[in-house]
């Protein structure tokens, strides 16, 4: 499967997927289920307010939790494959010490994301990523594949918004 994106849909897409407190929320209901709106503050104690609102109509917004009446915010079938995707990511990063031997589960997201979104652009389809050294590139093929039919089940993702109108 070949679909290419934008740069404008790629970079989209990473800095969403990318984002600390998502990765948090997808992770944290794929690990332990269910969360109720009420005890978010106390499962993830290091995001704002603000952030949990946000990440939460955020994740809802672009279909990866749903609010299941009686439980709370759970995955949709989206965001489990999304947990998937996650894992697959950060064992690749972890077999490979990037972005550092010892970092947080997030920042290896990131930094996968980051090495894989220049193969995903049609500008920068042929173009091997700087950031890969010692072969590891190769080791990428899966995360990428599995990121490739992540975005084309997830159209909604990439797809760039239209600006608002100015008033």
């Amino acid at each position: 499967m070949s679909i290419l994106y934008s740069s404008a849909e790629v970079h989209r897409a990473v800095k969403l997927l990318a984002s600390r407190p998502l990765v948090r929320l997808v992770t944290e209901i794929d690990d332990n289920g269910a969360i109720s709106p009420r005890r978010l503050p106390g499962v993830l104690p290091d995001l704002s307010t603000h952030q949990l609102r946000s990440v939460s109509d955020t994740a809802r917004a672009h279909g990866l939790v749903r609010v299941a009446p009686g439980a709370g915010l759970e995955l949709t079938d989206g965001g489990m494959e999304l947990a998937d995707l996650y894992d697959v990511m950060a064992r690749w990063a972890r077999r490979h010490a990037v972005p550092a031997p010892v970092c947080e589960f997030s920042s290896r997201i990131r930094h996968v994301l980051d090495l894989l979104a220049p193969s995903l652009t049609a500008e920068r389809a042929d173009a091997p990523s700087p950031l890969i050294g010692d072969g590891a590139e190769a080791g990428l093929a899966r995360p990428r594949t599995l990121l490739i039919q992540w975005l084309a089940d997830n159209p909604q993702v990439a797809r760039v918004s239209e600006p608002e109108p100015v008033a």
